[in-house]
């Protein structure tokens, strides 16, 4: 058995993985996201202490909590020295190597692509190489995306990424581990997989970028590349500055009135219960985000960045929930929550009170519906879509409410989450709304015809 072991801190919601390696006594800690606190109970579980934090990169897909975790601990902190930040850090560059413990090291490798400076760490314990935290570099069956830092880059940063990824492969060993950062749903990923662990080998044998020539890997992932959440903008600046600790006290308690009064002044006032909850009765002007979903990255990806949100759970632990997935992209208080049921919500108003009608895909192939509004992504339109659909990614659709067609909207996306908040939305605007909350490969079984856009050229 070996003297190190890495646990996983798992941020599924973001499709993020963050890492303790420990070998018993002391820890390093790669990739943090905001809320620490998980990390440290992790550590106090296992009897250890953390003495050093390291980034792999300046994250774009949520708030680092590096710095805090450094200061609380008094670990050293490790970022690229080429990264210009505000804040003091251990800087290192390719080739430097940390003595974590007598039994751990860890040697940073440049490699370019995700970002500029990006870097991973070899970790290696007394019988040599362990496995290797690749951040936003080698990811199971992927990379990267590699334009986060606008078009312009995209395409160098693309080169750059193949090259990392073979250095890495020749590197190390085919039973090193890989532990990267992103791919487990992270808009941060250019494509998905549905791999849970992997290694070199393994890689070498299904990842595109190690099995296709430069030029063939580039225009292999640029033309693969969807858009990417709009918050991401703000998260490379905060953690260039660096976050403090965030404050996860409830937040303060809204009553009927209050609550009429940030719907009635259009504010996003947000139902986290699930989907079909929303549908069977809710506060009318509410909008349908459920924590059983991603709500995070929808969420943060279409409010106006900045205003007031406010919450509304069936308890306190739902929404200790929401706040937790918030502040880890930055939102960190809500204006204001309230919690039970929507009778409550509505101060024992009917008239405040609202349901929505919802439908499956058989349900649509025998209706006359006036208009069906596909809410997927580019790419999932582009592989194929309903007859006939009017198309508007989600994340659009806040300022593309006028082109909705007139008419009953019947609204669907991929399994029926992002279908719930366009319809809530389009039904905020005073549009009538049918939610299909159907898996979207039951089209086909319903007899929908499905086309592509070559098709229709």
């Amino acid at each position: 058995m070996t003297n190190v072991q890495v646990e996983v801190v798992e941020t599924s919601s973001l499709g993020d993985r963050s890492y303790l390696a420990h070998d018993g006594r002391v820890a390093l800690v790669v990739d943090p996201q905001r809320d620490i606190d998980r990390v440290l109970a992790l550590a106090g579980r296992l009897g250890v202490r953390i003495t050093h934090v390291a980034e792999t990169h300046l994250h774009n897909d949520y708030v680092s909590g590096g710095l805090a975790l450094a200061k609380v601990t008094g670990a050293a902190y490790l970022m690229a020295g080429a990264d210009d930040v505000a804040f003091d850090r251990t800087p290192l560059s390719d080739g430097d190597e940390i003595a974590l413990s007598e039994r751990m090291r860890l040697s940073a490798v440049a490699t370019p692509g995700h970002t500029f400076h990006h870097l991973s760490y070899v970790l290696a314990g007394p019988d040599g190489p362990e496995g290797v935290f690749t951040g936003g570099s080698l990811l199971f069956g992927t990379t990267g995306r590699t334009d986060l830092l606008g078009g312009d880059h995209a395409h160098d940063l693309a080169r750059h990424q193949h090259a990392s990824a073979h250095r890495l492969a020749d590197l190390l060993p085919d039973g090193a581990q890989i532990w990267p950062t992103h791919g487990f749903g992270s808009f941060c990923s250019a494509t998905q997989s549905d791999a849970s662990a992997s290694t070199i080998g393994r890689e070498k044998s299904v990842n595109a970028v190690l099995r296709l020539e430069t030029d063939d890997f580039v225009t292999e992932i640029l033309a693969g590349l969807d858009a990417y959440p709009a918050y991401y903008a703000h998260m490379g600046t905060r953690n260039t500055v660096g976050a403090d600790l965030i404050d996860l006290t409830p937040a303060r308690g809204a009553g009927a009135a209050e609550l009429r009064a940030r719907i009635d002044a259009g504010e996003w006032v947000i139902d986290l219960r699930s989907r079909k909850a929303f549908t069977h009765r809710h506060l009318a002007g509410t909008l349908s985000f459920g924590l059983d979903g991603p709500m995070a990255t929808w969420l943060g990806w279409m409010m106006p960045w900045g205003d007031p949100i406010t919450l509304l759970g069936e308890s306190a632990e739902q929404l200790a929930g929401a706040q937790r997935e918030l502040a880890r992209i930055g939102i960190d208080r809500p204006a204001a929550a309230a919690t039970g049921e929507p009778g409550a919500w509505a101060g024992g108003d009917q008239d405040r009170l609202a349901e929505m009608t919802t439908a499956t895909f058989a349900d649509l192939a025998t209706a006359r519906a006036d208009v069906v509004l596909d809410v997927r992504m580019g790419n999932e339109w582009r592989a194929g879509h309903i007859e006939g659909a009017t198309h508007i990614p989600l994340p659009e659709l806040p300022h593309r409410l006028a082109d909705v067609p007139d008419g009953t909207v019947w609204v669907h996306c991929g399994s029926g989450y992002r279908a719930a908040a366009a319809a809530s939305l389009l039904a905020r605007n005073g549009r009538d709304v049918v939610h299909i909350d159907d898996a979207y490969g039951n089209a086909t079984d319903a007899g929908l015809t499905i086309t592509t856009p070559q098709e229709n050229a």
